[in-house]
């Protein structure tokens, strides 16, 4: 007999679906005549507590710090006992030869199954293979089942997703310990309360940093106000504004009057050189007519539609998570848990099947008008030299598309969740169609020296914007397109007026859950460039599987509190508190590009770059070290 094992009940039916199983039977398991299809439910076995090694270890003590065990212990945890025992005894039973292991394609999938094998204790001889699926849809079950390749050439997966595992165990413990020993009884006369325990995580404590630095640079951002000067040039009827900048021409080149180059700190010097323009000649010192293109964004990664749910729906990042999770169990899209924002050059070559799915079977008006529209104007689905195909920027998974499957499950859909498919799906079909085009026209004007700015811009074909309406912003430089098109180099244009305008300087923005979930995918930095974005990321903070849970587990925590309807993100005074001590203690742990090059070490085992040990040795010194140095204060 062979044996699938899924990571979860509802997809353990779909596969039970393609071979052939009757999915009546709620046993625990489903048996067919040559297969046996069973499940988990989730984490299965769980890392246990250090007074599962030694009963003194249930007290706090300092004399017991660092806990570092040489052979780590796991025990089942007890909720799911009942499936374990199921699971366990299909595992060893004497007729099942093959074992196919079908948990979720990632880092944490892989962790779930080979815990519950060792826990087991299943034999050697048995023949495990490891099914990699990025979709639900019957072809791609079938085909992962067909390619499934042998269990141990994933052992490099393994080997990473361990590590993770203990590298937060190992850090949560000893310093949670640490620092409640240390600093819990001031802390909790500082907020009022009667005891406290300090949580630390690697992930955890980097992100609260982050919440509450931002927080402490708005509280303690003082604005600068600064007085910019606008020139109203041309006819009345077809005038047009342009700004006043300083330039090496500038008789207020590197004046200390002036609030960087474009403003004043007083208004009155803003004035007066004003007053010393008024009635000179205004000549256009240069123009430049230019034409623009824009691409489609790149695809949705998880990243990506939480930052844009968030924006869109005000949902948060986990809300999302559970919603892609079950538009890929409704077969509808493909695997969730991705940070790829392209396609590999495999998939590139069958997109028309998705395509085609979409067209005949997804009764969306907008969606069947915007394909017809590529049939009619016969864009081109080859996307093999474009930059949505790369497989060099894929790892486990490529982005997150519509399967064009899966339809009559769609009907099923809340109405919330029906509209989030249809973002991804327009994300998909903008990728077909050409670039938006513009026209710009840029210029200089000079007054004796002195130089102004205009500028204006049109789109002229909406390409891809006729798909993504959303993104499709009134642009206030469009208005002076057609009067500064006429304009010539050298040409003497009238000055209408002149006026001073107020600005001042803005703090920076509050995260919100979605920006946070872009923030740690970038190490820290909330870029709202997409395309910048794209340019510069890197290993970040956490997993695109865990960020969501990680803002979610700090709201519970009470460390910081997320408003509901904007999403808003703010630290709490026991956040505050709990970061100054930190801060003071263990600063490492709110750094974001230490976070992120554990993050990156992790990866580097899973791409057998560095050893399973190497990385080992170095968590347990700096663990070691960072206690040494705390004790010793004491």
């Amino acid at each position: 007999m062979k044996l699938l094992i899924t990571e979860k009940p509802s997809v353990a039916m779909e596969f039970a679906k393609v071979l052939k199983i009757d999915t009546k039977r709620k046993n625990g398991f489903l048996e067919g005549k040559e297969w046996i299809v069973t499940w988990c439910v989730g984490h299965l076995i769980t890392m246990s507590y250090p007074e599962k090694y030694n009963e003194n270890l249930k007290y706090w003590n300092l004399n017991t710090l660092p806990f570092l065990p040489k052979v780590y212990k796991y025990e089942v945890i007890p909720a799911v006992q009942n499936q374990f025992e199921i699971v366990k005894g299909l595992l060893t039973r004497e007729d099942v030869s093959e074992i196919y292991i079908a948990t979720d394609s990632g880092r944490e999938g892989e962790y779930i199954y080979r815990l519950v094998d060792e826990m087991a204790g299943v034999s050697k001889e048995k023949i495990r293979k490891r099914v990699w699926i990025d979709s639900q849809t019957e072809e791609e079950i079938q085909k992962g089942i067909r390619e499934a390749k042998d269990w141990q050439e994933y052992n490099s997966l393994s080997h990473s997703a361990y590590l993770r595992a203990k590298e937060d165990y190992l850090i949560g413990i000893n310093f949670s310990r640490l620092l409640s020993i240390i600093f819990g009884k001031r802390i909790a006369k500082q907020i009022g309360e009667d005891r406290i325990s300090i949580a630390v995580g690697r992930v955890m404590t980097c992100v609260l940093g982050m919440v509450v630095t931002r927080e402490r640079e708005i509280k303690n951002f003082i604005k600068t106000k600064y007085y910019k000067i606008l020139g109203n040039f041309g006819k009345e009827g077809a005038s047009f504004k342009a700004e006043w900048k300083a330039s090496e021409t500038s008789k207020l080149w590197n004046s200390p009057l002036l609030y960087h180059d474009s403003g004043f700190k007083k208004e009155e010097d803003a004035k007066q050189l004003i007053s010393e323009m008024q009635h000179k000649k205004a000549i256009i010192l240069e123009i430049k007519k230019t034409k623009q293109k824009e691409n489609a964004p790149l695809l949705f990664n998880l990243a990506e539609i939480q930052n844009e749910c968030t924006k869109v729906f005000k949902m948060k990042p986990d809300e999302t998570l559970e919603v892609i999770q079950e538009l890929y169990e409704k077969k509808l899209v493909t695997y969730p848990r991705t940070d790829a924002r392209v396609l590999s050059t495999a998939i590139a070559k069958e997109i028309g099947k998705n395509l085609n799915g979409l067209y005949k079977n997804f009764h969306h008006e907008e969606v069947h008008h915007d394909i017809t529209k590529m049939i009619e104007e016969k864009y081109s689905t080859n996307l093999i030299k474009t930059k949505y195909v790369n497989d060099s920027k894929i790892t486990d998974h490529y982005a997150i598309i519509p399967t064009g499957q899966g339809f009559e499950n769609y009907k099923t859909l809340s109405d919330l969740k029906k509209q989030i498919y249809t973002l991804i799906v327009k994300r998909f079909i903008a990728i077909f169609y050409p670039p938006a085009e513009y026209n710009k026209v840029s210029l200089k004007i000079s007054i004796e020296g002195e130089i102004f700015h205009a500028s204006g811009k049109v789109c002229i074909n909406q390409g891809f914007l006729a798909v993504l309406k959303s993104r499709i912003k009134e642009n206030e430089e469009s208005e002076n397109l057609l009067t500064l098109s006429h304009l010539k180099k050298g040409q003497e244009i009238e000055v209408i007026s002149f006026e001073t305008k107020d600005s001042e300087t803005s703090p920076p923005s509050r995260y919100n859950s979605g920006g946070m979930i872009l923030a740690m995918e970038n190490a820290g930095k909330l870029i709202e460039d997409e395309a910048l974005r794209e340019q510069i990321k890197g290993a970040g903070i956490g997993t695109s599987a865990t960020r969501g849970e990680i803002i979610k587990k700090l709201e519970r925590i009470g460390y910081i509190q997320i408003n509901q309807k904007t999403q808003i993100i703010t630290p709490t005074i026991k956040g505050e508190a709990i970061y100054d001590v930190i801060n003071k203690s263990i600063p490492d742990m709110l750094n974001p590009e230490l976070t992120a090059s554990w993050e990156k070490g992790l990866d580097m085992v899973a791409k057998k770059e560095i050893k399973p040990e190497v990385f080992m040795q170095k968590l347990e010194k700096y663990i070691h070290a960072k206690i040494d140095r705390l004790v010793i204060k004491q």
